[in-house]
C-alpha cells in the first residue's frame, strides 16, 4: 500500500446506488405483491454482490450500500422506539434503541469482512438527530413529550450510546 504525502484524506459514505432488482422488489414489496421476507432476500443478494464488487475493487471498507434505506438518516431516525411516524416524521414519546434494525444490518455487513477488509455503517450524528426535532416546525411536539431541551438532549446520548455498544 501506497504512503502518499497528500493534504488532504478521502473517504467514501458507502451509499451507492441501488440494482434495478432491488428497486423492482422495493416497489413490489410496497405494493403488496411480494413479503418482507422476500424483499429481505434480495437485499441480502444485493448487499453480498455490492460487497463482492467492492472487495474485487480493493477497497478496504465495506458496505451495504445503504441498500435497505429510503432515506439516509429518516430510517435512522425511524428505527429508535416511539421516536417518528414514517409518513410525517415528528415525535409520538421517548425515544429507546430497544431493537434497532440498524444493528441487525450492520451485523450483517460485518459478517462479509476478511483480513483485508472492515465494515462501516452511516448514521446521522446525534446533533443532527437532536437539532431535527428541536427544529421550529417539531419543537413544540419534542418539548410536549420531554419538557425541556436538556431532557430531549440526554435521552439522544442515553440512545445514541445504547446504539453504538
Amino acid at each position: 500500500m501506497s504512503t502518499l504525502n497528500t493534504p488532504f484524506r478521502y473517504d467514501y459514505v458507502g451509499s451507492f446506488l441501488r440494482p434495478e432488482r432491488l428497486k423492482k422488489a422495493r416497489a413490489d414489496y410496497e405494493s403488496g405483491k411480494i413479503k418482507q421476507e422476500e424483499l429481505t432476500a434480495v437485499e441480502d443478494d444485493c448487499i453480498r454482490e455490492l460487497v463482492a464488487k467492492v472487495k474485487k475493487l480493493g477497497y478496504h471498507v465495506i458496505t451495504d450500500g445503504e441498500f435497505r434505506r429510503s432515506t439516509w438518516h429518516l430510517d435512522f431516525m425511524w428505527g429508535f422506539e416511539e421516536a417518528a411516524m414514517i409518513d410525517d416524521t415528528y415525535m409520538v414519546g421517548k425515544i429507546s434503541v430497544k431493537n434497532h434494525p440498524f444493528v441487525e444490518h450492520f451485523k450483517f455487513v460485518k459478517a462479509l469482512e476478511d483480513e483485508n477488509t472492515v465494515a462501516k455503517q452511516t448514521i446521522p450524528s446525534p446533533g443532527q438527530f437532536y437539532a431535527y426535532f428541536t427544529g421550529a416546525e417539531l419543537l413544540a411536539d419534542t418539548l410536549a413529550i420531554y419538557g425541556t431541551e436538556e431532557a430531549f438532549a440526554e435521552d439522544v446520548i442515553k440512545a445514541y450510546n445504547e446504539f453504538v455498544a
